[in-house]
């Protein structure tokens, strides 16, 4: 399991996302620069040891009302080829030097994972403690004909969602919910999804859909 080293980041995750966010097609603010807190999330490992992955829910208190937005993150220690529209900022890390941070929804090892995460291959680990599953992140994925997938074969962005075509035994669409809701439903016609919990600014622990899986086309 990952080890998570309690240091220093300079700029923070925050910082970062506070300048990236207004430029995404799914940020919901009026204008005003996005005021975040961290509220929730967990991360996955990489059984390479190399890349991070977080999956960070960043509450934006910038407007009437607060707005939940769910970042796949990767961090890495050089940068990813081919994606430089995919990086979010490079931060000074404390005990691991320089790293690149990436929307992760355009890293081929976050996609992989989110995959095996779903067919029960890989396990949730909990965001900010070492070596400790987290047991409140729920996947599923109906039938059990499906091979793993090695890169995203398309990546598009809407209003709410960023979505991932990936090929498998047959085509696959992982939607990643981009603006979250305090609702377990996924809708009923997905072929899976994906739920967590976070914190609201009430202190109440709520959950909520990451992600659904759709036939692709």
């Amino acid at each position: 399991m990952a080890v998570i080293h309690h240091t220093t980041l300079s700029p923070t995750k925050l910082e970062l996302l506070a300048r990236w966010l207004p430029a995404q097609s799914w940020y919901a603010g009026d204008g005003a620069a996005p005021d975040l807190t961290t509220a929730g999330g967990f991360r996955l490992d990489d059984p390479e040891g190399e890349v991070g992955m977080e999956f960070m829910v960043a509450t934006d208190s910038s407007g009437a009302a607060p707005v939940r937005y769910h970042v796949p993150l990767t961090y890495r220690g050089a940068p990813l080829p081919g994606a430089d529209h995919a990086l979010i900022g490079t931060l000074e890390h404390g005990v691991l030097g320089k790293r690149w941070a990436y929307d992760g929804t355009h890293d081929p090892v976050l996609v992989a994972q989110l995959f095996a995460l779903l067919t029960g291959q890989a396990e949730a680990h909990a965001q900010s403690v070492s070596d400790t599953l987290d047991p409140t992140v729920q996947a599923r994925l109906t039938g059990t004909d499906h091979s793993a997938v090695q890169a995203p074969a398309s990546v598009t962005q809407s209003p709410s969602a960023t979505d991932i075509l990936v090929r498998s035994t047959h085509p696959l669409l992982l939607r990643v919910h981009r603006v979250l809701t305090p609702d377990e439903s996924d809708g009923g016609a997905t072929t899976g999804h994906i739920s967590a919990t976070w914190t609201e600014a009430s202190g109440e622990r709520v959950r909520g859909v990451f992600l659904t899986v759709h036939e692709g086309a």
